[in-house]
């Protein structure tokens, strides 16, 4: 190999014998055993940390570079280098070595086999520190993306409801009619939930950006190191544009709590989709019938040619048991390391990568499956006009006479039953049998039950009124058109 200007000639024989022992010492006599080196790569599947470790390097050898430690010439074959790989990386064409066991050796060792001054990059730098960069670079573009697709998930929730806000129906407590509702109201609360999330990836978002590149192994560096210098080249900075550096070199290498706290709202945003995908299953269900999922959403049966089966709802409900199983794992997996890297941290990346990967699929695919979907208003309108669910209307009613709610709560219980007995709806009763339950019934019991007048009445804030509803849509179309994290 001739090496660039103002660099030593290493002879290709050298770089070979290093891109294949790069990721052992001369502690070593021999390489490990065929099966501890399959046992122990991670290139499979950390080989997407490509770009940011690449990133994270240029970073580096910039920085080294102002600290005197490589030339300009040296640097420009570096950058150069790094350029190169990374192109082939993203074409495809890039031959990833398993033997060099994960993607910081890959991409070094095959620098250092192109450019002489590639031996020199590692300097002050491990592959503790650099793991833990190369993380976070990763997961701040993975939390950004998850804040676009729960955006998307938003507006297709809001659009739903704007089509449909006059559509009224029953709300539900322990599966069984409760009180009447819209449906906007009901789809906002999930765009409530989904928002919630949102906040809380802006939050994470924040403690995910400082730099931990320059902590080394688990000490530091004795060489004159500008960390600050890389954490302004990696947009490690706080709002006035200064770098923002963790404080402790230890704790640096080891932490992974910014992992657990992406999979701890990853898991939560599975359990919200659960919870979606659950109600979309029933009321697309005959016995509810309250919507209809297009045939781009829904699949048939082996067996039966009637079947339409909500596919796309239920593996989103079962997905939240994949994510909250990551989660689970992470947990398990740090709660007994001691300070500072192990192995044992190797694997976090799968339980991360599949998290970000689940949770983003299954954010898209439900917001595709709401856009395709049919409310059946007059399904809708026909279950929330069960008189039973105004009964609580009745004792609001019978409270603004005097009445105690508890009292108030007693007869209208006493009228449900006498109704049921009868065999007729809460609304057909007579005067005389309203009366002959309570006294305190008055001529106007029956007029509780006019359902539009009973929605309006519902005015309070974050009620269902036909007022607030409009309201919340109009916030809300507002909120998810700005797609940036807090």
């Amino acid at each position: 190999m001739t090496s660039g200007a103002g660099e030593a000639n290493i002879p290709l024989s050298f770089m070979r014998k290093i891109s294949s022992t790069v990721a052992r010492s001369g502690r070593f006599a021999r390489g490990p055993a065929a099966e501890v080196a399959a046992f122990s790569e991670s290139v499979s599947f950390d080989w997407r940390l490509w770009r940011h470790d690449i990133a994270g390097s240029m970073a580096h050898a910039a920085m080294l570079h102002r600290a005197g430690l490589l030339t300009r010439t040296e640097l420009k074959s570096i950058l150069g280098g790094l350029t190169a790989i990374g192109r082939e990386i993203a074409a495809g064409t890039f031959r990833w070595r398993p033997e060099l066991e994960d993607v910081h050796m890959n991409i070094e060792a095959e620098l250092t086999c192109r450019v002489a001054a590639g031996a020199k990059l590692h300097t002050g730098r491990s592959r503790n520190d650099q793991i833990a960069l190369d993380l976070r670079l990763w997961l701040r573009d993975e939390t950004i993306a998850v804040g676009q697709d729960l955006r998307t998930l938003q507006k297709a929730l809001v659009a739903l409801a704007e089509a449909n806000v006059a559509v009224v129906m029953p709300g539900y407590t322990h599966l069984q009619r409760a009180q009447p509702v819209f449906f906007a109201h009901h789809a906002l609360a999930y765009v409530e939930m989904f928002d919630r999330d949102h906040d809380r990836l802006g939050d994470s978002y924040d403690r995910l950006g400082v730099c931990p590149l320059g902590s080394g192994a688990l000490a530091g560096s004795t060489l004159p190191l500008d960390r600050a210098f890389v954490a302004r080249q990696l947009g490690f900075v706080d709002g006035r544009g200064r770098p923002r550096l963790t404080e402790n070199s230890m704790d640096a290498v080891s932490d992974r709590d910014f992992a657990i706290e992406f999979c701890a709202i990853c898991a939560l945003i599975g359990v919200h989709l659960s919870r979606l995908a659950e109600d979309m299953i029933l009321w697309a269900s005959a016995e509810f019938g309250f919507i209809r999922i297009g045939d781009a959403y829904t699949t048939g049966s082996s067996l039966m040619p009637q079947k339409k089966n909500p596919d796309v709802a239920e593996l989103t409900r079962g997905k939240s048991g994949r994510v909250i199983g990551n989660l689970m794992s992470l947990l398990t997996l740090l709660k007994g390391l001691p300070l500072t890297y192990n192995r044992d941290l190797q694997e976090d990346k799968e339980r991360l990568f599949d998290t970000a990967d689940t949770v983003r699929a299954c954010l898209r695919v439900m917001a595709g499956m709401l856009s395709d979907t049919t409310i059946h208003a007059g399904a809708c309108r026909a279950a929330a006009e069960d008189p039973q669910l105004l009964a609580t209307d009745l004792a609001d009613d019978l409270v603004r006479q005097g009445v105690p709610f508890r009292e108030a709560h007693h007869l209208v219980g006493a009228a449900v039953a006498h109704a049921e007995k009868a065999g007729k709806r809460l609304d057909d009763l007579t005067i005389e049998e309203w009366r002959r339950v309570s006294a305190k019934f008055g001529s106007k019991a029956s007029g509780v039950f006019d359902l539009d007048r009973a929605m309006r009445r519902r005015a309070l804030p974050g009620a269902p009124s036909p007022r607030e509803v409009r309201r919340q849509l109009a916030r809300w179309r507002r909120v998810v058109g700005n797609p940036e994290l807090p």
